[in-house]
């Protein structure tokens, strides 16, 4: 399992979460392919999760079982805890990563702008407005739900800004590839710097 700092060393993390909402299984490694293997229930949900091992490179497994006769939102927020605690878990001290990442990513009619920093700190900010409250049986508003149980327990700033956009698709799919895409570049190793990229030593 874990870790930064060696460039040898696979970068992995398991994480089970059980409550009486949900009960989640969930394995990463951030040396991946972006190998997808997601049953969560909620079949956008799994489409949003597949586009993100695959823009952001990392190799993912989740299953997921949770209250869906109440709604979405439990199913949905304790994926993105399990999510962002396996990232902070997988990179260790974080040694030899880049540290942070942006993207710029046009979806047809939609601009969206994601900018990450995995320097042990929770901030978020979301920008968007969803022209439909649903994108088939998925609440919309969900989208943010997930990236904010993501950012508060991978400890993470996650600025995402969607510049403009018409189609709900697209914006929710908007979001999570430029956010996959700037998460990827934020974990790369960095070539020329072997230590913890903070002057502080520690992240």
């Amino acid at each position: 399992m874990k870790h930064g700092g060696s460039k040898n060393m696979l970068r992995t993390a398991t994480v089970r979460r059980e409550t009486a909402e949900t009960r989640i299984e969930l394995k990463l490694s951030l040396e991946g392919v972006g190998k997808a293997e997601i049953a969560t229930g909620v079949g956008f949900f799994d489409h949003m999760l597949t586009l993100l091992a695959r823009h952001a490179a990392l190799d993912l497994a989740i299953q997921a079982a949770g209250d869906l006769e109440v709604d979405q939102h439990h199913t949905v927020e304790d994926v993105g805890i399990c999510l962002g605690t396996a990232v902070r878990e997988a990179l260790g001290d974080k040694a030899g990563i880049r540290r942070y990442g942006h993207f710029a990513l046009p979806m047809e009619e939609t601009l969206v702008t994601a900018a990450v920093d995995l320097g042990g700190r929770a901030f978020f900010v979301f920008q968007a407005d969803f022209p439909t409250p649903k994108i088939g049986e998925f609440d919309s508003e969900l989208v943010a739900d997930f990236w904010q149980a993501f950012s508060a327990n991978a400890l993470c700033n996650l600025h995402v800004i969607v510049h403009y956009g018409r189609n709900s698709h697209h914006i929710a799919e908007g979001v999570f590839k430029a956010t996959a895409r700037a998460l990827r570049m934020a974990v790369e190793p960095d070539t020329r710097i072997s230590d913890v990229p903070s002057t502080k030593g520690i992240l």
